[in-house]
């Protein structure tokens, strides 16, 4: 059960978990810009760590310090729409330790805010409401959980833990931009029908919903943004390949890139690989948070 308002005890230690795309299906562009999807979101161990306290007496505004993300955070942004639908909370100092790699198609700063819109449970009446504002993948890490999503990432269906399998993440130090992946694969005329997306889903929910493992269900791993963010960074390409000689049972490619990723069935294969591979491999479990 969430905590209330007065429940909450400050300062508060949160974790913000990762979240891996096993899988993401384009479908037809809508009016607005935006597209159709299915997919299969997973958490992971590696997470973010955030600190929250009282802003003290002097405070004016809520304080977030984020060294390793420049501009406006996504939990600043969080926070005044949670002000203005009644938190009541003091003003705040939210210090976040990335963990997570920034701009990585891990949706990192989507797990930031969804941890700090939890603490409005209770109080602020539609919190899924805020997080679909906030962007797409929000809603999914109000609770992080195995999920199928539909939609623009509204349509979450929620899929029992799967069988152990463990994750081997390869990041880059630069990111792409999600609007340049999506562009791109517009140009490349990657989506399918609406009709083919809704079959897909099914069948996805079909094999998810046994509590295997993934590897149980490798022909269904598609990214279709895969070929769109190769295209922009052929690198991607090349670290899928050196995750499969380190013995991935299978090798994708996260949301809209350009982390690439191995899949192995259990710790020791894939810490073996993680020390084979190297830096800037990160080992965690996957379908756990």
């Amino acid at each position: 059960m969430a905590e209330t308002e007065s429940e909450l005890k400050l300062p508060l230690k949160l974790e913000a978990p990762a979240k891996l795309n096993l899988c993401l299906y384009l479908g037809p562009r809508r009016k607005d810009g935006l597209h159709e999807l299915t997919s299969i979101f997973e958490p992971l161990t590696l997470a973010d760590r955030i600190t929250v306290s009282e802003g003290g007496p002097r405070a004016l505004v809520d304080q977030v310090i984020c060294p390793a993300v420049d501009g406006e955070n996504l939990v600043s942004q969080a926070l005044r729409m949670m002000r203005s639908e009644g938190f009541s909370l003091p003003l705040l100092k939210v210090e976040i330790e990335k963990r997570i790699p920034v701009q990585a198609g891990l949706g990192g700063g989507s797990a930031d805010a969804a941890a700090i819109l939890r603490l409005g449970a209770g109080e602020v009446t539609d919190l899924a409401g805020l997080a679909l504002l906030l962007g797409a993948d929000v809603p999914s890490q109000l609770n992080p959980k195995p999920l199928l999503v539909e939609g623009v990432g509204q349509k979450l269906t929620t899929l029992p833990l799967p069988a152990e399998h463990w994750i081997v993440l390869m990041p880059f130090t630069t990111g792409l931009s999600t609007r340049a992946v999506f562009d791109e694969a517009d140009r490349l005329k990657l989506g399918r029908s609406q009709e083919e997306i809704d079959g897909i889903s099914g069948r996805l929910w079909a094999v998810a919903t046994n509590g295997v493992s993934p590897l149980a269900y490798p022909a269904l791993l598609v990214n279709d943004l895969e070929p769109a963010a190769i295209s922009l960074m052929p690198e991607i390409g090349l670290a899928k390949e050196r995750l499969a000689s380190a013995g991935a049972g299978f090798t994708g490619m996260t949301g809209t890139g350009p982390t690439a990723f191995g899949i192995f069935p259990d710790r020791h294969s894939a810490e073996a690989a993680g020390e084979e591979i190297g830096a800037p491999a990160i080992v965690c479990q996957g379908g756990v948070s």
